[in-house]
């Protein structure tokens, strides 16, 4: 926490053409839910296994899920 987790979700996500959300969970996990074409996805997997400066992210698990109507992408 403190690391700007979520926001820094957010523009890289936005950056891409993706749209979704990243919430934080009562575990203090963080969770993305992430609408956008597969190489997009790639990119965003690759770029939350390191996180933003001074995040220690310790795993990265990806989904498929059925989608979600998403036209931005938030935080919450």
């Amino acid at each position: 926490q403190g690391v700007w987790f979520r926001e820094s979700t957010r523009r890289q996500a936005v950056a891409l053409g993706i749209a979704g959300y990243a919430i934080n969970l009562d575990d203090g996990n963080v969770e993305v839910y992430a609408v956008g074409k597969p190489g997009e996805l790639d990119a965003l997997e690759a770029w939350l296994n390191d996180g933003p400066p001074m995040a220690e992210v310790k795993d990265v698990a990806r989904q498929d899920v059925a989608i979600e109507v998403c036209e931005d992408f938030i935080t919450g």
